[in-house]
Protein backbone atom coordinates (compact mmCIF):
# COMPACT_ATOMS: atom_id res chain seq x y z
CA UNK A 1 0.00 0.00 0.00
CA UNK A 2 1.47 3.13 -1.41
CA UNK A 3 2.25 6.14 1.12
CA UNK A 4 -1.12 8.35 1.87
CA UNK A 5 0.34 11.70 1.36
CA UNK A 6 -2.33 14.68 1.64
CA UNK A 7 -3.19 16.20 -1.47
CA UNK A 8 -0.83 18.98 -2.05
CA UNK A 9 -2.80 21.22 -4.19
CA UNK A 10 -1.59 24.44 -5.84
CA UNK A 11 -2.62 27.40 -4.55
CA UNK A 12 -4.95 28.74 -7.05
CA UNK A 13 -6.62 25.44 -7.64
CA UNK A 14 -10.75 24.82 -6.64
CA UNK A 15 -12.71 21.51 -6.48
CA UNK A 16 -13.80 22.28 -9.75
CA UNK A 17 -10.67 21.86 -11.47
CA UNK A 18 -10.41 25.26 -12.20
CA UNK A 19 -7.74 27.93 -11.82
CA UNK A 20 -9.68 30.73 -9.45
CA UNK A 21 -7.09 33.34 -11.02
CA UNK A 22 -7.71 32.89 -14.87
CA UNK A 23 -4.75 33.25 -17.15
CA UNK A 24 -3.90 36.21 -19.52
CA UNK A 25 -5.57 35.57 -23.18
CA UNK A 26 -2.43 35.33 -24.53
CA UNK A 27 -0.93 33.12 -22.20
CA UNK A 28 -4.01 30.57 -23.23
CA UNK A 29 -2.82 31.96 -26.96
CA UNK A 30 0.90 30.99 -26.68
CA UNK A 31 -0.17 27.52 -25.15
CA UNK A 32 -2.59 26.63 -27.51
CA UNK A 33 -0.37 27.52 -30.60
CA UNK A 34 2.34 25.31 -28.98
CA UNK A 35 -0.03 22.23 -28.50
CA UNK A 36 -1.75 22.93 -31.90
CA UNK A 37 1.88 23.17 -33.63
CA UNK A 38 2.85 20.39 -32.01
CA UNK A 39 -0.29 18.17 -32.62
CA UNK A 40 0.00 18.95 -36.82
CA UNK A 41 3.80 18.47 -36.68
CA UNK A 42 3.45 15.26 -34.43
CA UNK A 43 0.33 13.86 -36.80
CA UNK A 44 2.10 14.70 -40.15
CA UNK A 45 6.03 13.92 -39.68
CA UNK A 46 5.46 10.33 -37.53
CA UNK A 47 3.17 9.20 -40.73
CA UNK A 48 5.79 10.71 -43.10
CA UNK A 49 8.06 8.55 -40.80
CA UNK A 50 6.15 4.95 -40.89
CA UNK A 51 5.20 5.52 -44.91
CA UNK A 52 8.78 6.07 -45.70
CA UNK A 53 9.88 2.80 -43.91
CA UNK A 54 7.13 0.91 -45.72
CA UNK A 55 7.88 2.12 -49.12
CA UNK A 56 11.82 2.83 -49.27
CA UNK A 57 13.94 -0.87 -49.04
CA UNK A 58 16.83 0.69 -47.96
CA UNK A 59 14.85 1.49 -44.35
CA UNK A 60 13.45 -1.58 -44.53
CA UNK A 61 15.73 -3.41 -41.62
CA UNK A 62 15.64 -4.25 -38.06
CA UNK A 63 16.78 -0.98 -36.62
CA UNK A 64 13.92 1.02 -38.31
CA UNK A 65 11.60 -1.23 -37.16
CA UNK A 66 11.95 0.21 -33.62
CA UNK A 67 11.52 3.88 -34.89
CA UNK A 68 8.56 2.89 -36.39
CA UNK A 69 7.46 1.71 -33.10
CA UNK A 70 8.60 5.06 -31.70
CA UNK A 71 6.66 6.95 -34.39
CA UNK A 72 3.64 5.23 -33.44
CA UNK A 73 4.05 6.05 -29.62
CA UNK A 74 4.56 9.59 -31.17
CA UNK A 75 1.22 9.60 -32.95
CA UNK A 76 -0.59 8.05 -29.70
CA UNK A 77 -0.71 11.19 -27.85
CA UNK A 78 -1.52 13.19 -31.08
CA UNK A 79 -4.47 11.30 -32.02
CA UNK A 80 -6.05 11.67 -28.83
CA UNK A 81 -4.79 13.48 -25.23
CA UNK A 82 -3.47 16.29 -26.87
CA UNK A 83 -7.26 17.00 -28.48
CA UNK A 84 -8.46 16.67 -25.00
CA UNK A 85 -5.96 19.24 -23.44
CA UNK A 86 -6.80 21.69 -26.04
CA UNK A 87 -10.80 21.29 -25.35
CA UNK A 88 -10.20 21.65 -21.44
CA UNK A 89 -7.22 24.78 -22.38
CA UNK A 90 -10.48 26.57 -24.24
CA UNK A 91 -12.98 25.71 -21.90
CA UNK A 92 -10.73 26.51 -18.74
CA UNK A 93 -11.49 23.38 -17.50
CA UNK A 94 -12.12 19.55 -17.67
CA UNK A 95 -15.88 18.50 -17.79
CA UNK A 96 -15.59 15.53 -19.98
CA UNK A 97 -16.12 13.55 -17.18
CA UNK A 98 -14.15 10.64 -15.07
CA UNK A 99 -13.72 8.26 -17.65
CA UNK A 100 -12.57 10.21 -20.43
CA UNK A 101 -9.84 11.60 -17.77
CA UNK A 102 -8.45 8.49 -17.05
CA UNK A 103 -8.08 7.02 -20.85
CA UNK A 104 -6.24 10.65 -21.73
CA UNK A 105 -4.29 10.03 -18.56
CA UNK A 106 -3.36 6.16 -19.55
CA UNK A 107 -2.38 6.91 -23.44
CA UNK A 108 -0.63 10.01 -22.33
CA UNK A 109 0.96 7.47 -19.84
CA UNK A 110 1.73 4.50 -22.93
CA UNK A 111 3.46 6.80 -25.06
CA UNK A 112 5.65 8.52 -22.95
CA UNK A 113 6.59 5.05 -21.54
CA UNK A 114 6.48 3.50 -24.80
CA UNK A 115 9.05 6.26 -26.24
CA UNK A 116 11.64 5.91 -23.89
CA UNK A 117 11.58 2.02 -23.94
CA UNK A 118 11.86 2.09 -27.69
CA UNK A 119 15.01 5.14 -27.57
CA UNK A 120 16.29 2.49 -25.31
CA UNK A 121 15.67 -0.53 -27.44
CA UNK A 122 16.99 1.53 -30.32
CA UNK A 123 20.31 2.56 -28.06
CA UNK A 124 20.94 -1.36 -27.65
CA UNK A 125 19.85 -1.96 -31.32
CA UNK A 126 22.77 0.53 -32.24
CA UNK A 127 25.67 -0.65 -29.81
CA UNK A 128 24.46 -4.55 -31.32
CA UNK A 129 25.01 -3.59 -34.59
CA UNK A 130 28.78 -1.45 -34.29
CA UNK A 131 29.93 -3.12 -31.51
CA UNK A 132 29.17 -6.94 -31.57
CA UNK A 133 28.75 -6.84 -35.20
CA UNK A 134 29.60 -10.61 -35.85
CA UNK A 135 26.70 -11.43 -33.54
CA UNK A 136 23.78 -8.93 -34.68
CA UNK A 137 22.36 -10.69 -37.49
CA UNK A 138 21.94 -13.78 -35.06
CA UNK A 139 20.43 -11.61 -32.46
CA UNK A 140 18.23 -9.53 -34.71
CA UNK A 141 16.67 -11.23 -37.02
CA UNK A 142 13.32 -9.99 -38.54
CA UNK A 143 11.36 -12.36 -36.14
CA UNK A 144 13.57 -11.81 -33.27
CA UNK A 145 12.97 -7.74 -33.75
CA UNK A 146 9.52 -8.29 -33.84
CA UNK A 147 9.11 -10.05 -30.65
CA UNK A 148 11.49 -6.81 -28.79
CA UNK A 149 9.36 -4.36 -30.29
CA UNK A 150 6.34 -6.64 -28.81
CA UNK A 151 8.02 -7.06 -25.27
CA UNK A 152 8.88 -3.29 -25.15
CA UNK A 153 4.77 -2.32 -25.81
CA UNK A 154 3.94 -5.44 -23.14
CA UNK A 155 6.06 -4.09 -20.66
CA UNK A 156 4.47 -0.36 -21.32
CA UNK A 157 1.14 -1.67 -20.63
CA UNK A 158 2.33 -3.08 -17.62
CA UNK A 159 4.07 -0.34 -16.35
CA UNK A 160 1.04 1.97 -16.60
CA UNK A 161 -1.45 -0.33 -14.58
CA UNK A 162 -0.30 0.52 -10.85
CA UNK A 163 -1.25 3.88 -11.92
CA UNK A 164 -5.01 1.98 -11.52
CA UNK A 165 -4.27 1.28 -8.03
CA UNK A 166 -2.24 4.13 -6.68
CA UNK A 167 -5.06 6.60 -8.25
CA UNK A 168 -2.14 8.79 -9.55
CA UNK A 169 -4.26 9.92 -12.95
CA UNK A 170 -5.86 13.26 -12.14
CA UNK A 171 -7.02 16.49 -14.04
CA UNK A 172 -3.95 19.05 -13.36
CA UNK A 173 -5.65 22.41 -14.14
CA UNK A 174 -2.01 24.04 -14.32
CA UNK A 175 -1.32 22.14 -17.62
CA UNK A 176 -5.19 21.55 -18.67
CA UNK A 177 -4.50 17.19 -18.38
CA UNK A 178 -5.22 14.50 -16.80
CA UNK A 179 -1.85 12.86 -16.18
CA UNK A 180 0.19 11.62 -13.53
CA UNK A 181 -0.16 13.39 -10.52
CA UNK A 182 3.61 13.14 -8.72
CA UNK A 183 1.88 14.36 -4.80
CA UNK A 184 0.12 11.16 -4.57
CA UNK A 185 2.55 8.78 -3.69
CA UNK A 186 6.06 9.44 -2.91
CA UNK A 187 7.41 6.09 -3.02
CA UNK A 188 5.76 5.40 -6.22
CA UNK A 189 6.11 8.91 -7.84
CA UNK A 190 10.40 8.03 -7.25
CA UNK A 191 9.94 4.63 -8.22
CA UNK A 192 8.23 5.97 -11.51
CA UNK A 193 11.27 8.63 -11.82
CA UNK A 194 13.88 6.12 -11.50
CA UNK A 195 11.98 2.90 -13.71
CA UNK A 196 11.00 4.93 -16.59
CA UNK A 197 13.26 7.73 -17.05
CA UNK A 198 16.72 7.32 -14.70
CA UNK A 199 17.63 3.80 -15.55
CA UNK A 200 16.67 3.48 -19.42
CA UNK A 201 18.74 6.82 -19.62
CA UNK A 202 21.64 5.18 -17.76
CA UNK A 203 21.40 2.99 -20.75
CA UNK A 204 21.04 4.37 -23.45
CA UNK A 205 23.94 6.69 -22.16
CA UNK A 206 26.01 3.00 -21.52
CA UNK A 207 25.05 2.17 -25.53
CA UNK A 208 26.03 5.49 -26.82
CA UNK A 209 29.12 5.45 -25.24
CA UNK A 210 30.70 2.63 -25.98
CA UNK A 211 30.16 3.16 -29.57
CA UNK A 212 31.35 6.68 -29.37
CA UNK A 213 34.40 4.91 -27.90
CA UNK A 214 34.87 2.58 -30.63
CA UNK A 215 34.00 5.26 -33.35
CA UNK A 216 37.20 7.26 -31.89
CA UNK A 217 38.98 4.39 -31.92
CA UNK A 218 38.46 3.44 -35.65
CA UNK A 219 38.97 6.70 -36.67
CA UNK A 220 42.41 6.95 -35.12
CA UNK A 221 43.03 3.25 -36.85
CA UNK A 222 43.47 1.84 -33.34
CA UNK A 223 40.89 -1.39 -34.47
CA UNK A 224 41.55 -1.15 -38.18
CA UNK A 225 39.88 -5.07 -38.55
CA UNK A 226 36.41 -3.32 -37.41
CA UNK A 227 36.95 -0.03 -39.59
CA UNK A 228 35.32 -2.08 -42.44
CA UNK A 229 31.92 -2.20 -40.50
CA UNK A 230 31.55 1.20 -39.53
CA UNK A 231 30.60 2.94 -42.61
CA UNK A 232 29.64 6.36 -43.23
CA UNK A 233 26.14 5.52 -43.39
CA UNK A 234 26.27 3.63 -39.82
CA UNK A 235 27.85 6.81 -38.09
CA UNK A 236 25.25 9.46 -39.75
CA UNK A 237 22.34 6.62 -38.63
CA UNK A 238 23.93 6.74 -34.94
CA UNK A 239 24.10 9.99 -34.90
CA UNK A 240 20.79 10.53 -35.76
CA UNK A 241 19.58 8.57 -33.24
CA UNK A 242 22.04 9.87 -31.02
CA UNK A 243 20.66 13.21 -31.05
CA UNK A 244 17.11 11.97 -30.62
CA UNK A 245 18.00 10.77 -27.58
CA UNK A 246 19.44 13.80 -26.41
CA UNK A 247 16.56 15.46 -27.11
CA UNK A 248 14.35 13.04 -25.19
CA UNK A 249 16.60 13.57 -22.40
CA UNK A 250 16.33 17.25 -22.27
CA UNK A 251 12.48 17.66 -22.77
CA UNK A 252 12.26 15.18 -20.31
CA UNK A 253 14.42 16.11 -17.72
CA UNK A 254 12.99 18.84 -15.78
CA UNK A 255 9.47 17.00 -15.37
CA UNK A 256 11.29 14.21 -13.94
CA UNK A 257 13.42 16.15 -11.94
CA UNK A 258 10.75 18.30 -10.45
CA UNK A 259 8.99 14.91 -9.69
CA UNK A 260 12.52 13.32 -8.11
CA UNK A 261 12.01 16.31 -5.51
CA UNK A 262 8.91 16.46 -4.99
CA UNK A 263 8.74 12.53 -4.06
CA UNK A 264 11.84 13.08 -1.58
CA UNK A 265 10.33 15.98 0.09
CA UNK A 266 6.71 16.36 -0.85
CA UNK A 267 5.76 19.51 1.51
CA UNK A 268 8.67 21.34 1.67
CA UNK A 269 9.29 21.13 -2.28
CA UNK A 270 5.48 21.15 -3.99
CA UNK A 271 4.18 24.25 -2.25
CA UNK A 272 7.53 26.10 -3.32
CA UNK A 273 7.68 25.14 -7.41
CA UNK A 274 6.70 28.07 -9.45
CA UNK A 275 4.08 27.37 -11.63
CA UNK A 276 5.29 28.84 -14.45
CA UNK A 277 8.38 26.10 -14.08
CA UNK A 278 6.03 23.04 -13.73
CA UNK A 279 3.90 24.45 -17.01
CA UNK A 280 6.91 25.06 -19.18
CA UNK A 281 8.13 21.83 -18.25
CA UNK A 282 4.96 20.20 -19.44
CA UNK A 283 4.99 21.44 -22.40
CA UNK A 284 8.13 20.85 -23.03
CA UNK A 285 7.77 17.32 -22.90
CA UNK A 286 4.32 17.56 -24.96
CA UNK A 287 6.79 19.29 -27.61
CA UNK A 288 9.31 16.23 -27.71
CA UNK A 289 6.46 13.85 -29.75
CA UNK A 290 7.07 16.06 -32.50
CA UNK A 291 10.58 16.55 -32.78
CA UNK A 292 11.80 12.99 -33.76
CA UNK A 293 10.32 12.99 -37.42
CA UNK A 294 11.76 16.70 -38.37
CA UNK A 295 15.56 14.57 -36.89
CA UNK A 296 15.40 12.02 -39.14
CA UNK A 297 14.85 14.48 -42.29
CA UNK A 298 17.81 17.24 -40.85
CA UNK A 299 20.06 14.18 -40.61
CA UNK A 300 19.19 10.92 -42.60
CA UNK A 301 19.83 11.20 -46.29
CA UNK A 302 17.78 8.23 -46.83
CA UNK A 303 14.48 9.70 -44.99
CA UNK A 304 14.73 12.64 -46.66
CA UNK A 305 14.46 11.83 -49.69
CA UNK A 306 11.77 9.33 -49.12
CA UNK A 307 10.29 12.33 -47.32
CA UNK A 308 10.87 14.51 -50.71
CA UNK A 309 9.20 11.87 -52.58
CA UNK A 310 5.99 11.41 -50.64
CA UNK A 311 5.12 15.23 -50.57
CA UNK A 312 5.68 15.36 -54.25
CA UNK A 313 3.79 12.04 -55.00
CA UNK A 314 0.63 14.03 -52.75
CA UNK A 315 1.53 17.43 -54.66
CA UNK A 316 1.31 15.69 -58.16
CA UNK A 317 -1.92 13.88 -57.29
CA UNK A 318 -3.55 16.55 -56.08
CA UNK A 319 -2.45 19.10 -59.13
CA UNK A 320 -3.98 15.91 -61.32
CA UNK A 321 -7.04 15.88 -59.19
CA UNK A 322 -7.62 20.04 -59.54
CA UNK A 323 -6.98 19.95 -63.35
CA UNK A 324 -8.97 16.89 -64.37
CA UNK A 325 -11.66 18.66 -61.73
CA UNK A 326 -11.60 21.72 -63.81
CA UNK A 327 -10.99 19.96 -67.13
CA UNK A 328 -14.44 18.14 -66.56
CA UNK A 329 -16.37 21.33 -65.35
CA UNK A 330 -15.13 23.49 -68.30
CA UNK A 331 -16.24 20.47 -70.95
CA UNK A 332 -19.78 19.97 -69.45
CA UNK A 333 -20.53 23.81 -69.51
CA UNK A 334 -19.39 24.44 -72.96
CA UNK A 335 -21.22 20.68 -74.34
CA UNK A 336 -25.28 21.94 -74.68
CA UNK A 337 -28.05 18.63 -74.07
CA UNK A 338 -29.54 17.16 -76.89
CA UNK A 339 -32.69 17.72 -77.90
CA UNK A 340 -35.82 15.15 -76.83
CA UNK A 341 -36.51 13.13 -80.06
CA UNK A 342 -39.93 11.45 -79.88
CA UNK A 343 -38.44 8.00 -81.15
CA UNK A 344 -40.52 5.05 -80.85
CA UNK A 345 -38.78 1.55 -80.39
CA UNK A 346 -40.70 0.06 -82.53
CA UNK A 347 -39.83 2.17 -85.62
CA UNK A 348 -36.99 1.82 -88.06
CA UNK A 349 -33.82 3.46 -88.33
CA UNK A 350 -34.67 5.40 -91.32
CA UNK A 351 -38.30 6.71 -89.54
CA UNK A 352 -36.06 7.76 -86.52
CA UNK A 353 -33.24 9.67 -88.86
CA UNK A 354 -36.64 11.25 -90.73
CA UNK A 355 -36.95 12.89 -87.08
CA UNK A 356 -33.72 14.67 -86.61
CA UNK A 357 -34.32 18.61 -87.72
CA UNK A 358 -32.32 19.49 -90.87
CA UNK A 359 -30.89 15.93 -91.69
CA UNK A 360 -32.42 14.78 -94.85
CA UNK A 361 -33.38 19.05 -96.31
CA UNK A 362 -29.42 19.01 -96.00
CA UNK A 363 -29.55 16.11 -98.55
CA UNK A 364 -31.51 16.92 -100.52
Amino acid sequence: MPDALPLLHNRTETQLGRLETPRPTWVIAALASILIFTTVVDVLGNLLVIISVFRNRKLRNSGNVFVVSLAFADLVVAFYPYPLVLYALFHDGWSLGNTQCMVSGSLMGLSVIGSIFNITGIAVNRYCYICHAFSYNRLYSFRNTLLYVGLIWLLTVVAIVPNFFVGSLRYDPRVYSCTFAQNVSSSYTAAVVVVHFLVPIAVVTFCYLRIWVLVIQVRRKVKVDESSRLKPSDLRNFVTMFVVFVLFAICWAPLNLIGLAVSIDPAGVAPHIPEWLFVVSYFMAYFNSCLNAIIYGLLNRNFRKEYKHIIASVWVSRLFVTETSRATDGKSARSKPSPALPFNNNESLKDRLSKVPGLYAQEH
